[in-house]
């Protein structure tokens, strides 16, 4: 399954119930960022298996700044910090 341009939560590790937006998919492993913690230039590496794809997709070229990609997470953040 493709994931790439997928916001995603993640469901184990330190950045657990975080969530990114998958920027490159390799087969088994996701590469992930937040605009925070990880920047657009340099995304984590994770394992599919430790992600829960959301039903929101973007675009992942047209998101050219972290700042644009912290405004496109915002608001799954802020509704989790609300649960």
């Amino acid at each position: 399954m493709e994931l790439k341009g997928v916001v995603a939560k993640s469901a184990a590790g330190h950045d657990k119930d975080s969530f990114y937006l998958v920027v490159r998919d390799d087969g088994e492993f996701c590469y992930i960022a937040d605009g925070r913690r990880r920047k657009l230039e340099k995304p984590k590496r994770k394992n599919k298996k430790h992600l829960k794809p959301t039903k929101t997709v973007v675009d992942v070229s047209s998101v050219k700044t972290d700042k644009q990609l912290r405004g496109i997470l915002k608001a799954f953040n802020n509704s989790s910090e609300e649960d």
